[in-house]
């Protein structure tokens, strides 16, 4: 038999098979990161595992490229590819919760936002990203930090089973019980080893939580930084809160003078009882002067989509990251050397605490190899102008090489650049020669190679 043909394809997918033949194309080829401009040969918008099982078949056998794109972010542009083949599952998004059983299945290209509409109904979470645009799979596939990390650990330890497409086409339920190695090697080490069609989380109690952000001046952001890094050592792990670096957005709760300014800010989320929080967050008013605020009772998601505004599909993106054990008063010096550099509105740096239930998880139980480390930084570069690409670049890269020697050798994989392939052996420490061996298991000819990769 010969190569299977386009038409082929389009007999056997649901969903719509686009080329570049077609009115749909150049939306479809469109990423979330605008410095990614790639021409795929098809573009499988997929509606069911079946057709994923199609897209992965027609790549194989067809000797192309496969890039997988779920919610959509990866700001290395792996969703997508030149001249070979895209299976997106975008349109995949229906989340189902069993109140019962507290646990949700999400299908693999649904967002935090999805999850999270559906969830909050039953008043339950589980730990999802910072921003609800982002996509469940790849957050999840990568480790999976975010606010509600220290009380409930990183998403992939939530994570109960995964439907997932494997390169030879075949549909696998991956869990403790089946395909354990699988299970493992899904749990923090990408999108190595399938296409995650589905999602099964462990959920928690969560419902309404106080929080928000706090804004301090920048020339407080030393006190700040060593204030926040005793209380977070010692705080109840219902608090997630992180330091951030930030230019004020022309927002009601800011003082106008204060639009436009670098400032350091706390962003909050105590996940406790909510009579608790206005105590639980008084250390974060008593750390510096609080020039602005907007912090109170709300509903989880409403805390979730509080910062969609400022990072829109469209804009600019080079994001460098480390995992760091100790926030230490030379990484801090780092910080404000370059962070009052914010290159645009948009663009920011995170501190986030991944300490409390992520450390109860031994190294080598998951993929996710940095059980000990006590944070995670992330120089999230990003901004509207392609024209800023070279000078905003460079203050990442500058930003980053002065941070590196006092981090972690490794970092985290979901907020690593498409130039970060030479870190993967130190992203994944000891656990890294057993990957391997899933590769090999999984995936022996690397078709899943679009990724911060594991090699087989």
């Amino acid at each position: 038999m010969g190569k299977p043909s386009i038409d082929h394809l389009r007999e056997r997918v649901h969903g719509a098979v686009i080329t570049a033949d077609d009115g749909a194309y150049d939306e479809a080829r469109r990423v979330y990161n605008a410095m990614i401009d790639r021409r795929p040969a098809v573009i499988v918008r997929c509606a069911n595992a079946g057709d994923v099982i199609a897209a992965v078949d027609f790549a194989r056998e067809n000797g192309l490229d496969l890039a997988v794109r779920g919610g959509g972010h990866s700001v290395p542009g792996f969703g997508t590819c030149d001249d070979g083949v895209v299976a997106d599952l975008s349109v995949m998004r229906s989340v189902r919760v069993d109140p019962g059983s507290r646990t949700a299945r999400a299908e693999g290209g649904a967002t935090w936002a999805d999850v999270n509409a559906a969830t909050y109904a039953f008043g339950l979470a589980t730990t999802g990203g910072i921003i609800s645009t982002t996509g469940v799979g790849g957050l999840t596939l990568g480790g999976g930090i975010g606010y509600l990390s220290r009380g409930l650990g990183l998403s992939c330890d939530n994570l109960v089973s995964a439907d997932v497409v494997t390169a030879d086409g075949r549909f696998l339920v991956a869990s403790e019980k089946e395909y354990d190695d699988l299970f493992w090697a899904l749990r923090g080490g990408g999108g190595n080893f399938g296409v995650v069609t589905s999602l099964q989380f462990r959920l928690s109690p969560v419902g309404d939580i106080y929080g928000g952000p706090v804004f301090y001046d920048l020339e407080d952001a030393r006190s700040v930084l060593h204030a926040y890094r005793e209380i977070i050592a010692d705080a109840p792990e219902q608090l997630g809160a992180f330091p951030a670096f930030q230019i004020a957005p022309p927002l009601p709760f800011i003082p106008p003078e204060r639009h436009g300014r670098v400032h350091i800010a706390a962003v909050t989320c105590w996940a406790g009882p909510l009579e608790e929080g206005e105590r639980a967050l008084r250390p974060f008013h008593d750390m510096a002067p609080v020039v602005a605020e907007h912090v109170g009772p709300m509903p989880y998601p409403a805390l979730n989509t509080a910062f969609d505004g400022l990072v829109p599909p469209g804009l600019q993106h080079y994001w460098k990251a480390n995992f760091v054990t100790e926030l230490t008063d030379e990484a801090i010096a780092a910080h404000l050397e370059h962070a009052p550099g914010l290159p645009a509105l948009n663009s920011t740096v995170h501190i986030y605490p991944i300490d409390g239930a992520c450390h109860r998880v031994p190294a080598d139980a998951t993929a996710f190899a940095y059980r000990d480390a006590s944070f995670a930084t992330v120089i999230a570069g990003m901004w509207p102008d392609p024209a800023a690409n070279e000078a905003n670049t460079a203050w990442v890269r500058d930003y980053y090489r002065d941070l590196a020697p006092l981090s972690e050798e490794g970092g985290y994989v979901n907020f690593m650049a498409g130039d970060d392939q030479g870190r993967i052996r130190a992203n994944y420490k000891g656990n890294y020669d057993r990957l391997v061996e899933v590769k090999r298991t999984y995936d022996p000819g690397n078709l899943f190679h679009l990724n911060q990769n594991i090699t087989p």
